[in-house]
Order: structure tokens, then sequence, then C-alpha cells
């Protein structure tokens, strides 16, 4: 958990009072159902009161290998994140680019974006689109406690991705798989991004959370009921509450920084994911609507 030196860094971090939606400890089916500008959960949640440091006034004591998050100076030529055409022509590589650098890595495939907001998305949500695609639209913030891959997906995306990019590369001895995540909304927003401590995140019980894609949410048993091929779906992973996980954000964050998290690291001798979620910061004065784009990528060292 780190030395003398770490806990007195740590220890004097301003503390924000907030509440925190986990996952209920027990034995039912647990599903994400995401549409245009929806998203839901099956089985139960409770929110648990949390403490949430501020690690902006200490900002370089964090990196990625022990912590499992950085902040990271990451400037844009995006003009404006809402015009798609913008963001579709330079930001995965702006992403590679940077995911590269802060890592080491050899090579680096980014894997889609994905913008979310704290505003009122109810006309978009009733807005029909046939096929939709969870990738490169707007979704409220994700608001439960989560890594949004679990081992077996992250071990399946590494192979496909690496096969379909590089198929006569000389394979990896070590994949990462992360999220490039930047608010470009003014500060303070309302609803910032928290981030566990990865060293801490293995206290609670555990659940894969299988994401179903749809253009309208099935209702009453339908949400539930068994699905072929379910096992090898794309799942998050979910958690419940334990006291020793350990929560951070970083305050006033503008648009030239990001975050870069694990979702999974293949070394495991590292801090190898960090768990996630937003939340609603009642310390903020006068906060604005929080807008955020995240992008998601698999790095490859050879």
């Amino acid at each position: 958990m780190g030395g003398p030196a770490q806990a007195d860094i740590e220890r004097g971090a301003r503390e924000v009072q907030a509440r925190m939606r986990y996952v209920d400890p027990g034995d039912f089916v647990t599903r994400r159902y995401v549409s245009q500008g929806r998203e839901l959960n099956t089985g139960t949640y409770s929110d648990h009161d949390v403490i949430i440091r501020d690690a902006m006034p200490i900002r370089d004591h964090f990196t990625l290998d022990t912590h499992g998050f950085m902040l990271a100076d990451a400037p844009s030529a995006v003009a404006d994140f809402h015009d798609k055409a913008a963001v579709d022509a330079v930001y995965e590589r702006e992403v590679e680019h940077y995911v590269k650098a802060l890592t080491g890595a050899d090579k680096v495939v980014a894997r889609g974006w994905m913008l979310r907001t704290s505003a009122d998305l109810t006309a978009h949500a009733a807005q029909k689109v046939a096929g939709y695609q969870h990738s490169g639209g707007i979704q409220p913030p994700a608001g439960e406690a989560h890594v949004d891959i679990n081992t077996p997906t992250a071990q399946r995306m590494a192979q496909n991705t690496y096969a379909e990019h590089f198929p006569d590369g000389p394979g990896y001895k070590r994949f990462l798989i992360s999220s490039f995540w930047r608010t470009f909304s003014p500060p303070p927003q309302d609803v910032p991004l928290a981030l566990c401590d990865g060293r801490t995140s293995f206290g609670g019980e555990e659940k894969s959370n299988r994401l179903f894609i749809v253009d309208e949410f099935p209702t009453g048993d339908d949400l539930t009921k068994p699905v072929d091929g379910e096992e090898a779906m794309l799942a998050a992973t979910i958690f419940s509450h334990h006291p020793e996980h350990r929560w951070w954000y970083f305050s006033n964050m503008t648009r030239d920084q990001a975050l870069l998290f694990k979702f999974h690291d293949s070394d495991h001798s590292r801090t190898w994911r960090c768990p996630h979620s937003a939340f609603y910061d009642a310390s903020a004065k006068a906060p604005n609507i929080r807008e955020s784009i995240e992008c998601r990528s698999v790095a490859f060292f050879e």
C-alpha cells in the first residue's frame, strides 16, 4: 500500500463526502443495456457514503503502474468535440500518440470513442435510431463502480485487435487496455470522474456485467432470460462496496488535460486495473455540466 512518504502526501488531500453506487452482493443476473442516450442495469444496486480525495494538488504523485491511473497534459487539435466528423478525423490518432508516449508501448490501436454529459438527454434518447452502435454517440455518465472489461473480454480484445491490425507482427508479451478520458466543459464540473486506487480494488464481491447494445430496452422477464452465447459477449466488472476502496478525483480539469487509466494490464506484477465511476461533487461552487470524451485503446509491448 506504499511507504510513509506516500501515506504522508496522500493524508493531507482535501476530502469530499459523496455517494457511490455499487452492485449489491448476491446471486442475480447482471446485464447492462445501452441504447441512444440511455443505459439500464439489471440486478440491484445501492448507494454508499464514501470519501473521495482531491488528487489535483498532488497530481504528479499518481502513476499508471502504481495507482492504475494518471493525469497528463494532452492538448487536442479538435476544436469542437460535438463535431463528429472532426473527432473521427483526428482524435483516435491523437489518443494513440499520447498512449504510446505515456506507456512506452510498441504499438497502440484506438478502439472507438464516446461522449458523455450530465445534461438532460431525454430529447436525445427519444430520437429513434435503428441499428444503434455504442460508439461515437453521446450517453449519460456511468454512475456505478466498474471496470469496462473483465479479464476474458480483455484477452479476446487484445488477441483480435493484434491479429486484425498486425497480422505479420512478431506477437506481444504484454497488452494494456485503457481509457483516455477528458472533460471539455469549463471547470468546475458537476459530475466529475472518480478513480479507485487499483491496489485497493480486490476486497469486495465482483460480478461480470454483460453488455447488450439495443434499439429498445426489453421489459419484464426478457431483461434477464438466458441468451445463447452470452458467456462470450463483452462484459464489464462491477464491484460491491468495500471500506478499503480508496477513491480519488482531479478537480477543475481543463480540456487540455486527460486521464489515462487501466481497464486491464496483462502484467499483473503492476497495478492492473482501475475501478471508476461518475459522482456528484457537492463541494463544487457554481459548477458547469460535465461534458467529456473517452477513447479506449489497446497498447502492445512486443
